[in-house]
Order: structure tokens, then C-alpha cells, then sequence
């Protein structure tokens, strides 16, 4: 049997904390069977590296295959210790590539990285963008999307919609949340009944954007509801009729997914990944980064076709049913029995 250490950001664990894809994966390997152990959650990042360190010295007699999960910034230099202290022990390595900001990470300190991901047996990425991004290093990356639970996500279908926007982020400068403020402000000006939901942890941005709210006067026309468990998120998607996603920053956001599940139409930023996500007319409307004007422009469209609408809101749900556990489990379990060297069943 394999016994697997997710290892990396598991703050999803605490209340009011995004859940990761750390936690969904290994959550998910332990109820078809695998032993594993999931480290950490601790919040702090500094407690979160000496967690992770003493997790897998304490608890390297269980762990055949280290499968850490890879972030950009600070957060890198986990993925340096964790990698390094897992072949000391002797632990097989699946590093599993994340966030819309690492290429341009890799281009500021490639030796650094290119040494850290050289120590994988196998790097994963959810996306094609990022697969490309690691190509000019002479590394191989597979690409297995990110994960939802689909039965978690009710569809209903859109087609005769109302002004109803959507967006789940945290207020923070990569995901642009302004952009949502200045596409409503536009809108109210042809449609005043248009309203906003804004659901998401806090962050540095939170109170400027509630000032231009005011400043352009539509505050009162948008609700800010913080961090959304399941229950909120589905909720409020439900209510709602069209998604935005704002970012300047992106790779294979999960929000877009679950926007999709629900049946919600996109409208996403053309940035990093997106475009591999969403084909544009098809399963999203894709406009330039940062333009108020042309992301109006893509809701009006999208509240004057119906036609349109549905077939975004029915290829959305297909979309998303590619990311479900039952698609995307085999995929990892074919990873781990490469990696262990056996294609015989492993748990």
C-alpha cells in the first residue's frame, strides 16, 4: 500500500481559510485507500516550516512518495526544504506546480528554481500555461487540472439572465477587484438595477475598494459578504448570474471552475492560464486585463443573447466535469505507480 505526504499549504483547514488543493487531493487518496499524511496547517508560514520539517523526520517510516505542492514568493522556500530533507529520507518526489506568478518567478531566480525542481520525479501542473512556463528549462511537466467535488456544485441554466454579478476572490492587487467596481459603474449607467456580490477573504485592497464603491457611487448596490464557506458560495452562485473574474494574475483558477459547475456565464481577464481554460465564446468571454469598458461590453452581450448565454452556461457545466475527482483521480494514481516504478495497483 503507498503511503503518500501531501505536503504544503493546508490552511483550508482553519475556519474562514480558503480550502487548497493540497487538502482536496489528499482528502480525497485517503478515502480510495492510501495512507497518507497531510502537513500543514498551521497559518503562520515560519510555524508552517517547522511543522513540515518535523512531520517528515517524526513520520518518515510512513511515507514512500513526498507530493509537495509548489508555490512562488516566499512560500518557494517550503518547497526548498521539503524537497530537499524528503530525498535525505529517501521519499519518492511529485511536485505539483501552482500559481499564475511562477513563471515570472522563474525568470528572476532560475537557478534557484531550476535546482528545487530538478529534484522531482515528476512535476505536475494544472494547467498547459504553466506546463509551457518550465519548457525553456529544460524540464518536463504533466499536466493534470485542478480538482472540485462536481456534486458539490448545483447547475442550473442560464439563458434569459438578469444583471446579477458575481466575484469570489481575495482583495488583493493580482486579482484586481476595483475592476469589478468600475465594470458595475458602467453598467448602472444603462441598467440601474445592476448589482454586485463581492465574496472573499479579506485583504490589503478590501477598504480602497469600498471607497471607489462610494466614490462612483454604486455601494449601495454591491454586497461585500467576506469569506463564503460551501454553503455561502453555493448560495450566493446560485442567486446570481453571471461570473467575473478580474485578475491580472492567473494559472487554472478554481473560482472559474466552480463558477461553471454552477452554470454561471464567465467573463474572465485573457491572462496567464485563462485562455487554456476557457475558449473564448465558448465556454468564457474573454477580454483585454484591466478594461472596465470591454468586460461591460461582454455582460451587456451576454444579457442581449440568450442564445450565447446558454451555450456558455452548458459548455461551462462540461468544462467543469473535467475537473471532477472521478476525471481526475486516475490521472494521479497513473502518476504515483510511474513514479513508485510498478504499474501494479499501489494501495
Amino acid at each position: 500500500m503507498i503511503r503518500v505526504a501531501v505536503v504544503g499549504q493546508m490552511v483550508g483547514r482553519n475556519r474562514g481559510y480558503v480550502t487548497t488543493q493540497g487538502e482536496i487531493l489528499s482528502d480525497g487518496l485517503e478515502k480510495e485507500g492510501y495512507r497518507v499524511v497531510s502537513v500543514s496547517a498551521l497559518p503562520n508560514r515560519y510555524l508552517r516550516v517547522a511543522d513540515i520539517i518535523k512531520t517528515l523526520i517524526y513520520r518518515k517510516r510512513d511515507i514512500d512518495l513526498q507530493c509537495l505542492q509548489v508555490y512562488s514568493g516566499p512560500s518557494f522556500f517550503i518547497a526548498d526544504i521539503a524537497s530537499k530533507l524528503g530525498k535525505i529520507l529517501g521519499h519518492k518526489m511529485v511536485m505539483v506546480l501552482h500559481g499564475g506568478a511562477l513563471p515570472e518567478f522563474m525568470v528572476r531566480f532560475p537557478r534557484w528554481t531550476c535546482r528545487v525542481l530538478k529534484r522531482a520525479d515528476a512535476l505536475i501542473a494544472p494547467s498547459a500555461f504553466l506546463a509551457r512556463a518550465v519548457v525553456p528549462y529544460g524540464l518536463h511537466v504533466q499536466v493534470i487540472p485542478n480538482i472540485i467535488h462536481l456534486s458539490h456544485y448545483p447547475y442550473r441554466h442560464r439563458q434569459i439572465i438578469g444583471p446579477r454579478l458575481f466575484w469570489m476572490r481575495k482583495f488583493h492587487p493580482i486579482y484586481n477587484p476595483d475592476l469589478a467596481i468600475r465594470v458595475l459603474a458602467r453598467l448602472k449607467n444603462k441598467i440601474p438595477e445592476a448589482s454586485l456580490v463581492m465574496g472573499g477573504q479579506g485583504g490589503i485592497l478590501e477598504l480602497e475598494v469600498r471607497r471607489l464603491a462610494e466614490k462612483l457611487g454604486v455601494a449601495s448596490s454591491i454586497r461585500f459578504l467576506g469569506y463564503l464557506d460551501m454553503a455561502a458560495k453555493v448560495k450566493e452562485g446560485d442567486a446570481a448570474d453571471i461570473f467575473l473574474n478580474t485578475n491580472h494574475v492567473d494559472n487554472m483558477p478554481v473560482a472559474v471552475v466552480e463558477a461553471c459547475a454552477m452554470g454561471l456565464p464567465v467573463v474572465a481577464t485573457a491572462v496567464g492560464g485563462v485562455p487554456d481554460l476557457l475558449t473564448n465564446e465558448e465556454t468564457g468571454l474573454l477580454v483585454p486585463d484591466d478594461d472596465d469598458d470591454a468586460m461591460a461590453g461582454a455582460v451587456m452581450r451576454l444579457l442581449g443573447d440568450s442564445k450565447l448565454t446558454g451555450r456558455l452556461s452548458v459548455k461551462g457545466r462540461q468544462l467543469a466535469a473535467h475537473s471532477s475527482w472521478e476525471e481526475i483521480f486516475p490521472q494521479w494514481e497513473r502518476v504515483f505507480n510511474e513514479v513508485m516504478g510498478s504499474q501494479e495497483q499501489l494501495r
